[in-house]
Formats: structure tokens, C-alpha cells, sequence
């Protein structure tokens, strides 16, 4: 019995140091051999929800329905904005210019809609929101009637810098 009990404590003794062993011979290993790297690819659909537009309070907007161009009034807007493409560095949409004659002054003028295509461009970082991209620049041409500005047409486009500030 004796014997049975020294057997026992024998086997114990070798076995536990010996599959402490064996675990870290196989953490080693582990370690030595190369991680495995998985190639990713980022699909071109994932871009439209990393590259915004800022819009007139800071907020950061992605293929907006509507985009106000005078932030200081409202006086001058995009609406029926619908989008063809919404990828970095450029977006395009058709829509409609919603602008103030502001005759004889804004708050008794009248609002008048104008066609229009509508392209947002550039690409910047977004400051505080790291790996999201901003537009830079809208650019909006009239696809048909356009409206006055002093007495004459305006130019068949035209382009301005958009809001960097971001929430």
C-alpha cells in the first residue's frame, strides 16, 4: 500500500512538471512562428460613411437631402438632393436651389428654385474624428433658368469653400 501511494507520488511529480513543459514548449512555438495576416480590402460602397459635409452648424451630414449654402440667413439653399455618387473626393447630385431675390429686402422677398447639379470636392481630415474625410468645396451648375444678380444672369456656376468646423 505503501508502494501504491510512492507510485503514485512519483508519477505526479514527473507528469506535472512535465506538462508544464509541453504548454510552454507550444506558447513558444506560438510566439516564434509569424502572426497569419488576413488580407482585408475595404469595399467602395464602406467610403460614402467615412467622407462627409459639414453643414451650417458643425454637424457632420452624409449625402444630405437638403444643404444650406448662406449659413448667415438661409437665404440660399440646396434641397431634392439626389445623389449619383458619394465617394472620397467627390460626390455629385441633381437637386434644386432654393434662393431669396430678396427684393425689396429678405424678409418681404421671395424664394425662387433653380435646377441644378451639385458636386461636392476635395478631401481634408475632420479634426477630433480620426479617419473621416471632408469636402472642401461644392460646386453648383444651373441646368437651366439661373437666377439674376444685379440685373444680370448669373454665371452658369459656380464654386465655394465649405464649413471645416466639425461636432
Amino acid at each position: 500500500m505503501k508502494r501504491g501511494r510512492l507510485t503514485a507520488a512519483t508519477v505526479a511529480a514527473i507528469s506535472i512538471p512535465a506538462l508544464g513543459l509541453g504548454v510552454g514548449a507550444v506558447a513558444s512555438a506560438a510566439q516564434a512562428s509569424p502572426p497569419t495576416r488576413v488580407a482585408t480590402t475595404t469595399p467602395a460602397h464602406l467610403f460614402s460613411e467615412q467622407t462627409v459635409v459639414v453643414n451650417c452648424q458643425g454637424r457632420a451630414q452624409v449625402r444630405p437631402g437638403s444643404f444650406t449654402l448662406a449659413c448667415a440667413d438661409d437665404n440660399d439653399y440646396l434641397t431634392h438632393l439626389s445623389w449619383s455618387s458619394w465617394g472620397p473626393g467627390v460626390a455629385r447630385a441633381t437637386g434644386v436651389q432654393e434662393e431669396n431675390d430678396c427684393l425689396p429686402y429678405c424678409a418681404a422677398g421671395h424664394f425662387h428654385s433653380y435646377q441644378v447639379n451639385v458636386t461636392f470636392r476635395g478631401s481634408a481630415a475632420m479634426r477630433g474624428t480620426p479617419g473621416r474625410l471632408r469636402y472642401t468645396s461644392v460646386t453648383v451648375r444651373y441646368s437651366g433658368r439661373r437666377p439674376a444678380i444685379n440685373g444680370h444672369r448669373a454665371p452658369a456656376a459656380f464654386t465655394m469653400p465649405l464649413l471645416a468646423a466639425s461636432s
